[in-house]
């Protein structure tokens, strides 16, 4: 039975005020009670070395047809609001020997040389959209969420999975609501039916014209010897997976770099000038800041664990449920001391785990750094004038406790 506090935050899903929210959470301890959907509890780790600890901990599992009671029993069924993010069948939701499987099949997808040779790609693709972007008349506003942070990483990742044009916006549709945490119970369902259907739609027409792709590397391990290599669900989460974890992180972290240049000019001078530099120091201090996924659901004990902390020891039962809860922990004061709360391109230690830890650290990390340190040069030195076009606080929220980025972007692009 989850204790910690009686009274347990509930994380809004309209994701209105994450870092108010996370420094709330933290407030209540390192490791503490919160609410999901429906009352669902977890324990909320925002301390980044406990955090760090448990991501590598052999005794923590993402399986929860192995090691969560009340998805084995029936509590958490189809009608529970984050049952996408527990029920799906790839790496993400694997534990042990079949984590390392799943891992092994899409791992040469993203391998750093692999990586590299998508850069020309990605030059490509940020020319055309600033091309596009060119052609705003003058004085009338655009949104770079819309045209530029979400375009780019979208055709990134459709190119290398291989995904006809004509699928790319139903799934744009289906992603934004996996991510959105707002949707009800049958909308967040059928949703994910759309989802599937989408990608079962994408293996047909890649077993038909494979190509040098992710879908159809996996189709053929899919169709090795007797298919135990990977069953056919299998192979449709885990596009699932790449698909939607290959480009939301990317979409916010081009997107609150962006808005924190923006708002701040004497560092985007620094940058400009050289003093600093884009790719490590810019690119991973947004991470830090901004987290791109605030929280993730959702690990599992698989014994009884004890933490121990500054106020004594957290006792975490065998079966509950764990959030990573990443928007705080990068924000960790033992980590970066009074500044942790402070945006700054010169900070020195910069230490973050955007991108998760341990065996389920992200596949796609290096990809996501490189679109970011080729695209966000690119764009202000194009319009080295833009500028916001709304207040910051209308620019509202991604609906979700789990993305963390703005529902829009509004700039002018000139002065």
């Amino acid at each position: 039975m989850l204790e910690s506090v009686s009274h347990p935050i509930v994380l809004n899903p309209d994701g209105l005020d994450i870092q108010g929210e996370s420094a709330r959470i933290r407030a209540q301890g390192p490791v503490t009670a919160v609410a999901l959907h429906d009352g669902v509890r977890a324990w909320s780790v925002t301390d980044q070395a406990i955090l760090r600890d448990l991501l590598r901990d052999k005794r923590v599992s993402k399986d929860p047809r192995q090691h969560w009671p009340a998805f084995q029993d029936g509590r958490i069924t189809p009608a529970w609001g984050l049952f996408t993010w527990v029920a799906v069948t790839n790496m993400f939701t694997a534990y042990g020997s079949d984590h390392t499987r799943l891992r092994r099949l899409v791992q040469p997808a993203f391998t750093q040389r692999r990586t590299d040779a998508m850069r020309p790609r990605i030059e490509a693709i940020t020319q055309d959209l600033l091309d596009r972007l060119a052609q705003t008349p003058p004085g009338e506003a655009v949104d770079l969420r819309e045209e530029f942070a979400y375009p780019l990483p979208i055709r990134v990742i459709s190119e290398l999975m291989g995904v006809p044009e004509s699928l790319n916006p139903g799934l744009r549709t289906c992603v934004d609501g996996i991510f959105d945490t707002s949707l009800t119970a049958e909308q967040a369902q059928a949703n994910f039916a759309e989802m599937q259907r989408i990608l079962r739609e994408l293996v047909e027409y890649r077993r038909g014209t494979p190509g040098d792709d992710m879908t159809s590397v996996l189709i053929a391990h899919r169709s090795e010897e007797d298919g135990s290599a990977l069953t056919e669900q299998e192979l449709v989460d885990t596009l699932l997976l790449v698909i939607s974890a290959g480009h939301e992180t990317t979409v916010n972290l081009l997107d609150q770099a962006i808005f924190l240049l923006l708002t701040r000019p004497d560092q985007l001078a620094q940058l400009n000038s050289g003093a600093v530099d884009w790719k490590n120091d810019l690119v991973e201090e947004v991470l830090r800041y901004e987290a791109p996924v605030a929280h993730l659901p959702l690990r599992y004990a698989v014994e009884d664990i004890d933490i121990e902390t500054a106020d004594g020891i957290v006792h975490i039962g065998r079966g509950e449920p764990i959030l990573a809860s990443y928007a705080a922990a990068n924000r960790d004061p033992k980590v970066h001391g009074d500044t942790a709360d402070q945006f700054d391109v010169t900070r020195i230690n910069k230490a973050h785990m955007a991108f998760g830890y341990g065996a389920h650290l992200c596949l796609g990390a290096p990809l996501a750094r490189m679109e970011a340190e080729v695209a966000l040069p690119a764009i202000f030195r194009r319009f080295p004038g833009m500028r916001l076009a709304a207040d910051r606080s209308e620019l509202g929220t991604v609906a979700s406790f789990i993305s963390n980025g703005h529902k829009r972007l509004p700039v002018l692009l000139t002065s």
